[in-house]
């Protein structure tokens, strides 16, 4: 007889799932507890406005930076009060199912990080139906190759992506940076309510402006990739913490531990945390609080002695 665990791993877990029962479980705003689904997308709008107001307006930075040609291939870069090239860099991708969101409004970690010595950068990409998912990807390769370029003496780079940008950010650790033609300092990936295997999207309206098929799907999703031993750890100190909000759905609980599980098995040193009791929103917009638990988490991978 077979392994327990192999035969439930090749079973595909979301496939039992009806069309229906998809659509509910990669709905995150249906999955809130505190407040109406219309409420708290409306707050963690509000919240990423006004975090990035006040960004803006208190610290030093370089907004709308080109790192392409492309309209919206930009970025923006918050400097701490001590400005220095030998800083460690925060790379914040935003969520938004690969169609929504946007730098302008996604500035939730600078202040908290800022005040401690790291730099934040805020990256636009372009999201669907202008922007296809190869080129979300090959945009975010292109924006991290630019910090590393325009700021060589890095203390490292750090990934953080919320849900889509959990995605782009995970699609990074298995970059061709050659063809780049520089290496980026990576030193972390902060993966938060993360999507990695595409495939379950494609049967639910995510996928109607995305218009995704199974073999973009499947060449697009870290977890098969890693799956098929197609990449392995660059530097081994390089942390990956996978984490999923308390009251993120079954499916998107499931994905990040099977991912955390996939980077264990291919050698890469990940670690694993469900936030307590906050929901898919929560999760990102309370890192504008510097005593978060998950900004605290952060601040202790990049400063260990933190």
């Amino acid at each position: 007889m077979g392994d327990p665990d192999e035969l439930r791993k090749g079973e595909a877990p979301w496939k039992t799932r009806s069309k229906e029962e998809l659509e509910r479980q990669y709905t995150p705003s249906r999955w809130v507890v505190r407040l109406g689904a219309e409420e708290a997308l409306r707050t963690y709008s509000q919240i990423g406005n006004e975090a990035t107001k006040t960004a803006r307006a208190t610290r030093r930075s370089l907004l709308n930076v080109h790192y392409g040609d492309g309209e919206v291939e930009k970025l923006d870069i918050y400097f701490p009060e001590k400005v220095s090239e030998a800083l460690p860099f925060c790379v914040f991708l935003h969520g938004g199912n690969w169609q929504s969101g946007s730098k302008d409004a996604s500035a939730f970690m600078v202040n908290p990080l800022t005040a401690q010595g790291v730099t934040v950068v805020v990256v636009g990409y372009a999201i669907a139906p202008k922007g296809t998912l190869d080129q979300m990807v090959d945009q975010v390769a292109r924006s991290i190759v630019f910090v590393q370029k325009r700021y060589p003496h890095n203390e490292g780079l750090y990934l953080c992506g919320h849900s889509a940008g959990a995605h782009l950010a995970a699609m990074m650790l298995l970059a061709n940076w050659t063809k780049h033609g520089v290496t980026p300092n990576l030193k972390g990936f902060f993966l938060v309510s993360g999507i990695y295997d595409l495939e379950p999207i494609m049967h639910t309206s995510v996928n109607d402006p995305l218009l995704l098929t199974l073999e973009d799907a499947q060449k697009n999703s870290p977890q098969r990739l890693l799956e098929a031993g197609l990449t392995q750890p660059v530097d081994p100190a390089c942390h990956i913490l996978v984490t999923v909000g308390q009251h993120d759905s079954p499916e998107f609980h499931r994905q990040s531990r099977e991912f955390y599980q996939t980077l264990c098995r291919a050698g890469w040193k990940a670690s694993f945390k469900e936030v307590h009791d906050v929901d898919h929103f929560e999760i990102i917009w309370k890192l504008t609080q510097p005593d978060y638990v998950l900004t605290q988490i952060i601040l202790k991978t990049i400063f260990p002695k933190f």
